[in-house]
């Protein structure tokens, strides 16, 4: 039967590819979505290892209901990939608060939720792997891009502490960092913009939203092969703890890190 993946946000982009690379692997998923219905949409059909379910990740309940009901129905879950969420796009003073709690509910929160879920099965087996599929904006952060970010970065440093108190107990991590890939993401059903109009930032806003809206369809990466990459490294024994995905996202990382090594030395010598 192979592995027991878990997997969210399965009923569009990479999630998606994701489910569909495990499949092919001859790994049994579990793939959720708001609505089961959509995953079944996805897949066209039935699938004999592919089980939807549904669930909204900010429902920590619900998260407990299906992590509960995937070991009882397959006694284990060998691999979670928390993949659902979403991006604000546009500058933070257009955003109301409600969509920037919106937007940590989803991205953060809603991955904690999961995990919280998930993890208790995989310490009393000290076994697993736990997936985060974070991003480049979480390890660099753009105008336009502040609020994503800041969900991403949340992400980042809760996952890169949680992966050291899991390890000890054989659960390893592992935090997928991709540049730009060819999904829906930067559409309306991945993205949302600020809605409040300010003067001051209309032009650059514009500039972005053109930005955004000639990106879409056309971004570097291919989310098949990223998809690839995670179940492939999954299914090794040893895997590294991050995969930086792209040649957009490994030269933003790398002047990012540039960036604060200067930053760090010019520190040093201004005492």
């Amino acid at each position: 039967m192979g592995k027991i993946w878990l997997v969210t946000g399965v009923s569009r982009g990479l999630g998606r590819e994701i489910t569909r690379a495990a499949l092919d692997a001859g790994e049994t998923v579990v793939a959720t979505a708001r609505s089961a219905d959509a995953v079944r949409d996805a897949f066209s059909g039935q699938h004999d290892r592919l089980h939807p379910l549904s669930l909204d990740i900010t429902d920590a309940e619900a998260a407990n209901r299906v992590a509960a009901e995937t070991v009882e129905r397959f006694g284990a879950i060998d691999v979670l990939v928390n993949n659902a969420g979403y991006a604000e796009l546009g500058f933070f003073e257009t955003f109301t608060d409600a969509a920037v709690r919106r937007q940590f509910e989803v991205n953060l929160f809603g991955a904690m939720n999961v995990a919280r879920a998930v993890a208790p099965h995989m310490r009393a087996r000290r076994s697993g792997l736990i997936v985060t599929i974070s991003s480049v904006s979480g390890l660099v952060s753009n105008g336009g891009g502040s609020v994503y970010s800041a969900s991403k970065f949340a992400v980042e440093g809760w996952m890169e502490g949680f992966a050291q108190e899991l390890a000890p107990l054989g659960i390893r991590s592992l935090l997928v960092e991709p540049g730009m890939l060819r999904t829906d993401f930067m559409d309306r059903k991945s993205a949302s913009f600020g809605t409040i109009g300010i003067a001051d930032y209309a032009e650059a806003v514009a500039q972005y939203r053109a930005f955004v809206a000639g990106a879409n369809g056309k971004q570097p990466g291919d989310p098949k092969l990223l998809a690839a990459r995670i179940v492939a490294l999954a299914l090794q024994s040893e895997a590294p703890s991050r995969l930086v995905f792209g040649d957009d996202a490994r030269q933003w990382a790398g002047a990012k890190i540039d960036q604060l090594r200067q930053e760090i030395a010019r520190s040093a010598d201004r005492g």
